[in-house]
């Protein structure tokens, strides 16, 4: 067992993923948009993503081919500040990899809010840190994007990635 440490040394060298952008919303907005797959649908490229749960309950996405790729135990839900996630997406590439986590935190300001997305707690040699170093960018300036103009960004990824994509 890891004392504490040698445990924060092992934290260090795993990468972790950290996006902070501040959107012209309201924190229940953002929330609401983050876990209803109806809104979700409109600008996560069609992924019907299902987080509105206690802690304990799953988080779901459903691609736009209709087949589930993730299903991960919601870790914390306390609306509409913060939501944490485990996250291992149902792809055969991905199969023997652990699940890692990802914190969103909604912080309101005056006339808009700050949201931090954290992808943290990979598996050393992580391949989905490369995926989600690239996803989570394109997911979350369409999120601002749909929030303040009411249409999500178009996707910029080719064909090969969206057939990665939705392949299990």
């Amino acid at each position: 067992m890891l004392n504490r440490e040698e445990y924060d040394m092992a934290a260090k060298d795993k990468p972790k993923f950290v996006y902070v952008t501040y959107i012209a919303s309201t924190a229940e907005k953002v929330w609401h948009a983050l876990t209803d797959p109806a809104l979700t649908q409109r600008y996560w490229y069609g992924f019907r993503v299902a987080a509105n749960g206690k802690a304990g309950e799953y988080m779901t996405a459903i691609d736009p081919d209709g087949k589930e790729v993730h299903r991960d135990v919601i870790l914390v839900s306390d609306p509409p500040r913060r939501l944490a996630y485990a996250w291992r997406p149902l792809y055969d590439e991905f199969k023997h990899e652990r699940p890692s986590r990802v914190t969103i935190d909604i912080t309101p300001l005056e006339g808009q809010v700050r949201l931090t997305v954290t992808h943290d707690d990979f598996d050393e040699g992580s391949r989905m840190f490369e995926m989600i170093s690239k996803g989570w960018p394109a997911v979350l300036s369409s999120l601002k994007s749909f929030l303040e103009t009411g249409r999500g960004l178009a996707a910029t990824w080719g064909e090969e990635e969206r057939r990665r994509a939705t392949q299990a």
